[in-house]
């Protein structure tokens, strides 16, 4: 398999809607099957919410394993533009070594959610195989912790060394260097950084270089966007492209799928 996702699916409340599914995974899943790219989604939620949060990700087509869970991590949030304010409900589970071991593949995008969500060896169990990762900057900025959503950086950014591209908002850039520039995100230490701009597109730190991917403005509620860019990036990169041409093609497939919710 070239490309493979891990992570927590979520039930998501949207602007005091009835909760449906979302989380790392399913974003990134539906950008796969858009693409047409055979993968594997490994999620995990808890036993009781299996049933209403799988079927929708099943039907995508992909290869999908679940793992039971503690709980089944819960958002309430609401957009003004590309603002978002959230609160968590539930946080989801945490992953072992064990609940990776067997995914095989190329890439892996790693949807991670909050602090300590797939610690330092859970991320070398995915890596001893060789695969390459790219990891959700959610889970370096997002406590482990209920209540409104503040964005508190992860002391410990050492699991970074295992990481080749690292896609993070604009938001979530701040947070962790206190830029959004060449400088700051290269600091990071990690090869490949991708910053998603909203509507605007986004920005790519590699190959000592930045580079800007503009966007065409959409007037759609954006849930899941950062996710399916990064799993269209990855897919591009596990194609052998370089950088610059696979955000470009993410930014395009992503634009393609936001216009297809008005």
């Amino acid at each position: 398999m070239s490309v493979a996702v891990v992570g927590n699916l979520s039930l998501d409340l949207v602007d005091g809607g009835p909760p449906r599914v979302g989380g790392p995974p399913y974003y990134a899943a539906q950008a796969l099957a858009a693409l047409g790219a055979p993968a594997l989604v490994r999620v995990k939620t808890s036993e009781a919410d299996r049933p209403r949060v799988l079927p929708p990700l099943e039907a995508l087509g992909l290869s999908v394993e679940w793992r039971p869970g503690d709980a089944t991590a819960t958002y309430a949030f609401s957009y003004d533009g590309d603002l978002r304010s959230m609160d968590v409900l539930e946080l989801g589970s945490r992953w072992s070594a064990e609940d990776v071991a067997g995914v095989d593949a190329d890439w892996v995008h790693v949807g991670a959610l909050f602090h300590g969500e797939f610690p330092a060896d859970t991320l070398m169990a995915l890596t001893s195989g060789g695969a390459r990762l790219s990891f959700d900057g959610q889970g370096l900025v997002r406590p482990a912790r209920s209540g409104p959503l503040e964005l508190e950086p992860d002391a410990d950014l050492s699991l970074l060394g295992q990481v080749t591209a690292l896609k993070l908002s604009e938001e979530e850039a701040f947070a962790l260097t206190g830029g959004v520039d060449e400088q700051s995100l290269s600091e990071l230490g990690v090869p490949e950084v991708v910053v998603t701009l909203g509507s605007h597109g986004s920005m790519l730190v590699a190959e000592r270089g930045l580079v800007r991917i503009p966007a065409d403005p959409l007037d759609v509620e954006p849930t899941g966007a950062g996710d399916a860019f990064a799993a269209a990036y990855v897919h591009g990169r596990s194609l052998g492209m370089d950088p610059r041409p696979a955000a470009e093609s993410a930014t395009r497939l992503v634009h393609d799928l936001l216009a297809s919710r008005r």
